[in-house]
């Protein structure tokens, strides 16, 4: 069986993302490994702190690029200018979270908005990223 240990968010920033995933959205690190000129930087939910992993990823390797700029970094921001969220967050209580994250100052590009099967909302990362947050229906 094949399970998901490690998903990958690309960062412009890893020490702004470790504030923005840890201190906002609540995550705890599980790793944080310097590997020279970056770090194998993982975080985890507190409520299944032995789950999945999102590595905070650097998104500025300069082996691969487009037009002079990090693959990565073009890639982000077509997305991000398209309104496409990098990837989906999930929660329980959508409206309670958007309300806190509101209080700490996130930018949110979608309010919470029924979508059929789930409710959805798109916040920014601070760090380059659209992200959804979506609550089953």
């Amino acid at each position: 069986m094949i399970r998901i240990e490690v998903m990958s968010v690309m960062v412009n920033d890893q020490e702004k993302a470790h504030d923005f995933y840890t201190g906002i959205l609540g995550f705890q690190v599980r790793h944080n490994v310097d590997v020279g000129g970056a770090a194998w930087l993982t975080v985890v939910s507190p409520a299944d702190p032995d789950g999945p992993e999102v590595l905070l990823e650097p998104d500025w390797n300069p082996q691969i690029e487009i037009e002079g700029k990090p693959a990565a970094q073009v890639f982000k921001q077509v997305l991000y200018d398209a309104g496409i969220p990098f990837t989906s967050f999930g929660t329980d209580d959508i409206h309670g979270e958007f309300e806190r994250m509101k209080e700490l100052g996130v930018e949110f590009k979608m309010e919470p908005t029924d979508a059929g099967p789930v409710t959805v909302a798109i916040f920014d990362d601070t760090c380059g990223n659209l992200i959804q947050l979506h609550q089953p229906g």
